[in-house]
């Protein structure tokens, strides 16, 4: 009897509230299996990333493959790992600029290098280094202050092809006027022209800045500690991040820090609420800038 068995209720009307909350409600799932099919394929580990933020760059990536549904996409990245690199590249956020907030690299020059200055070598781990431009300006600063050759700066990052750009150093010369500006701002002794030869729009930054600097791929959700560094900077990821995995990744920065070490996050990102809060020193507010308590050491 056919009657006892409920029907499924009807679909909503087209174009309906509700339709729209069905479309939304599908969309979530789909995006859920292409990160857990991405992280057990290819060990990539996205599930907890800011869902906002994650499910805006899944859609573009479904766009940008020609995919028409985020289901085909996933389809498409488990049968085609050659993509991989691209996907990785879709999913980061590599969105930087020379000297980005000035006042945060005149903290480091002013409160943290002359501290530096008393070890006779000094590692500086940048995580999540994007396409190079915080890189080269810390590069800059080290130099003025005749820090840089004793210098060593690892710069990591979850895509290849970020890293990639960041290695070659060629940027739009449009930005130069405004990188030389942010340069003043920062407490740079010189000027921003004295570190790139311009030709067709281009700019190339001067070779010599990348000299000490070993770039290399590097997931802060599921790599270990990457070196034993003086000064981490990490500026605007952890906003991608859940609460849980910022404390994940910050225990993996005081970790990696020597005593006293010092640890740099973005201007939109702070320790206050975080388990690791207790681990560190606030030594610069407005340029969260952090140092590492000596019971803290290790971790």
């Amino acid at each position: 009897m056919t009657g006892d068995i409920d029907a499924p209720d009807d679909p909503p009307p087209p174009g309906s509230a509700a339709e729209a909350r069905d479309a939304l409600a599908l969309e979530t799932i789909e995006v859920d299996l292409f990160v857990e099919a991405l992280f057990r394929r290819y060990g990539y580990d996205f599930r907890d990333y800011g869902k906002a933020s994650l499910t805006r760059r899944v859609r573009n990536l479904a766009t940008g493959f020609g995919a028409a549904t985020v289901s085909d996409l996933t389809t498409r990245m488990l049968h085609a790992p050659e993509r991989l690199p691209d996907i990785i590249a879709g999913l980061s956020v590599p969105v930087s600029e020379f000297f980005r907030d000035p006042h945060v690299f005149l903290a480091l020059k002013e409160r943290v290098f002359p501290l530096l200055a008393s070890y006779p070598e000094i590692n500086i781990w940048q995580a999540g280094c994007a396409h190079g431009e915080e890189i080269y300006s810390l590069a800059i600063l080290l130099t003025e202050a005749g820090l840089y050759e004793r210098t060593r700066i690892f710069a990591t990052d979850i895509s290849k092809a970020a890293l990639n750009r960041a290695a070659e150093g060629i940027y739009p010369l449009q930005e130069a006027r405004e990188a030389g500006r942010r340069y003043r701002a920062a407490g740079g002794a010189g000027s921003f022209s004295d570190y790139f030869h311009a030709r067709y729009e281009l700019m190339k930054l001067d070779q010599k800045l990348t000299a000490n600097v070993t770039f290399a791929e590097h997931n802060l959700v599921t790599d270990g500690v990457f070196c034993e560094a003086h000064l981490i900077l990490c500026r605007n990821v952890l906003i991608y991040f859940t609460t849980p995995l910022q404390d994940k990744v910050l225990a993996r920065f005081a970790q990696s820090l020597v005593r006293g070490g010092f640890l740099c996050i973005g201007t939109r990102e702070n320790l206050e609420f975080s388990q690791a809060r207790n681990r560190f020193q606030i030594i610069d507010g407005a340029a969260q800038l952090y140092r590492l308590l000596p019971r803290a050491a290790g971790g």
